[in-house]
């Protein structure tokens, strides 16, 4: 087995024995164990009781972090005319059509979110196979298909985070950074919770938010009171 090196070992033992922390406290104690050499994400992981594999079970969508998530957002945008000048104006990082389709199918994918006006779909429709596995095809539900590329450029530098429930019903998503102090952390949380709570599908049965858990990028995860979480 391979040995733990001390600041493993010391999170381990500050997190034994909690759980079903309310939020501020699962969040004072990630921040302060939060010690690597860069400025780590704070994740949050939702397990729901859901089966993503029935339609009526997806849970799929967007929220705008109140604080935003620390992270700088490399946007693609694939757009013509108007729409294209429209998109750079709002600091798109690439704009493009079949140029920028050749140079994803060429292997160089150098953007964090794609956006698409609608009419440009029969083309990135034919990238379905490259973006769909890296969650970065455009879609309507979560507002990246849309004729308002100002406001989806906007949102993707502002803060706004993705979320989709993946095989075994689990939604993740990054939420700040360990450097955000502890009210901007639990205010993005609440956010994203609340978010995926309104996100509930008609096929969910029995208890839809099961655990709530928190981590950093190097840290261990502690669970947090679901109650503290949702606000029910």
């Amino acid at each position: 087995m391979a040995k733990l090196g001390k600041r493993t070992r010391a999170a381990r033992e500050a997190f034994a024995g909690k759980e079903n922390l309310t939020v501020a406290e699962a969040v004072d104690l990630v921040k302060s164990n939060a010690n690597a050499k860069f400025d780590e994400t704070v994740e949050i992981s939702l397990n729901l009781g859901v089966d993503p594999r029935h339609a009526d079970q997806m849970v799929r969508g967007s929220v705008n972090l109140p604080n935003g998530t620390g992270k700088t957002v490399r946007v693609a945008v694939f757009a013509r005319g108007p729409k294209a000048d429209e998109a750079k104006e709002a600091g798109a990082d690439i704009v493009g059509a079949e140029d920028l389709m050749e140079t994803i199918q060429s292997g160089k994918i150098e953007f964090d979110r794609c956006i698409a006006t609608p009419d440009m779909m029969p083309i990135v429709g034919r990238l379905g196979k490259v973006l769909g596995p890296r969650n970065l095809m455009p879609n309507p539900k979560v507002g990246t298909v849309t004729m308002d590329v100002k406001e989806a450029v906007a949102a993707a530098k502002g803060g706004q985070v993705q979320f989709k429930a993946e095989k075994a019903g689990v939604v993740h998503a990054g939420v700040g950074k360990a450097s955000f102090d502890a009210k901007a952390l639990e205010e993005n949380i609440l956010a994203f919770v609340d978010a995926v709570s309104k996100a509930k599908p008609t096929g969910a049965k029995g208890t839809y938010m099961k655990k709530v858990s928190l981590s950093s990028t190097m840290g261990p995860g502690v669970s947090v009171d679901v109650t503290s979480a949702t606000g029910n």
